[in-house]
């Protein structure tokens, strides 16, 4: 599995990252977006711009990932550390770019960094990924490589249920491959372009 991930996850990723930001028409949609955004967001409500937090990355080693801020400014401390159904925290930017996977965008500098890649099982925060670990043996076995901004986990497991997310998690890891990723990333990015990506009642972002 490790010899997998090394002999092609690094170029895919950055591949993808590089055709993405320099050939027509993906770049000018880059800058669109990277200026409409954080614009947005500071309209709405003159916070931050960007919400960071620490990370549980591979073989347990932890990180800083940013994405943009999608709830009101110190969140997690007027309420719980995930999202729930019609949470008010969430801003009114926040819940458009959210169901398209909008605010995950700034998780590039992280793939570029070598941190995550684009596939893979989902970074937890350090708080929520000790919990979780107390209570499902094993649950730790899913940072044998890089967490990723889709996988399996992400696009089939909608609830977010745990003991799912650890089976999905270690049924990618069996299977890693070029075209499983390729599908992954075809599925998310169709599922954010109709505004279906943030389907879970619990999220645990800022």
């Amino acid at each position: 599995m490790n010899n997998l991930e090394k002999s092609y996850k690094r170029w895919f990723d950055l591949t993808i990252l590089i055709s993405s930001h320099l050939f027509p028409p993906f770049w000018p949609i880059w800058i669109l977006l990277w200026t409409l955004i954080p614009l947005a967001i500071k309209l709405e409500d003159g916070g931050s711009i960007f919400f960071r937090q620490r990370r549980i990355g591979k073989n347990g080693r932890e990180f800083t990932v940013t994405k943009f801020r999608t709830m009101i400014e110190d969140a997690q401390e007027k309420g719980p550390a995930w999202t729930l159904d019609d949470d008010n925290r969430v801003t009114n930017v926040g819940k458009f770019i959210r169901k398209r996977s909008l605010d995950e965008l700034p998780q590039t500098f992280s793939i570029w960094k070598g941190d995550m890649s684009f596939v893979g099982p989902r970074a937890l925060s350090v708080k929520e990924h000790s919990f979780i670990e107390k209570t499902i043996p094993g649950f730790n076995q899913r940072l044998k490589i890089r967490p990723g901004l889709t996988g399996l986990a992400q696009v089939y497991n909608t609830d977010d249920e745990s003991e799912a997310k650890l089976k999905y998690d270690l049924e990618y890891i069996n299977s890693m491959s070029p075209l499983l990723d390729l599908k992954l990333l075809l599925l998310s990015v169709t599922g954010g372009l109709f505004g279906k990506w943030d389907r879970r009642g619990k999220k645990s972002d800022g």
